[in-house]
């Protein structure tokens, strides 16, 4: 198996999740934020896996196929916990789209490999921005802070949903060729 630093801060990043989990469900003051710190980190190492794989020149196969993995899992369980958290009908839609978003889309992702055509969906500047809106939003929603920073994070969760379905849709769309070519 290749091993490398991207490929660590890979496996950091999966090792920081049931940390996360623990840290959301103890009832400590301090809590929420320390939940919310350990999300933050895994996001940065999501950041930084990527860089550091290009600079270093150290892209692998294994590190391509964990990266998105760690991603998904960790802001999937990060979903989870807080639909359970709020209880609120619209938390749980919007965390239902994002969830759902990034099934279709490894999918379709997968699908168009298949084919040949991984490029045509390849990650785009929406789902970029999606990505940076949603992580910020959940650790928002994760620490609330304040009244008015958890309210900017609940707008800025929307908003992740709004650019979730905008990037759903624009993916399928230029695989759409494809995905109805008999």
């Amino acid at each position: 198996m290749p091993f490398n630093i991207p490929i660590a801060l890979t496996f950091f990043r999966l090792l920081l999740l049931p940390v996360f989990v623990v840290l959301f469900y103890m009832p400590h003051s301090w809590s929420a934020f320390a939940a919310a710190f350990v999300f933050w980190l895994a996001a940065v190492t999501d950041a930084l896996d990527g860089y550091a794989a290009r600079k270093l020149n150290q892209s692998t196969r294994f590190g391509a196929f964990l990266d998105p993995v760690a991603d998904k899992v960790m802001v999937s369980t990060a979903l989870v916990l807080l639909v359970q958290q709020y209880d609120n009908l619209f938390i749980t839609i919007a965390a239902l789209f994002m969830i759902g978003r990034e099934i279709v889309i490894s999918a379709l992702r997968e699908w168009m490999a298949e084919i040949g055509k991984r490029g045509v969906v390849a990650v785009s500047w929406i789902g970029k921005y999606k990505t940076a809106a949603q992580m910020v939003a959940i650790i928002g929603l994760i620490w609330k802070p304040n009244e008015l920073l958890t309210n900017v994070a609940f707008g800025l969760f929307y908003f992740a949903a709004i650019l979730t379905c905008w990037s759903m849709f624009a993916y399928i769309a230029a695989a759409w060729k494809d995905l109805t070519r008999e």
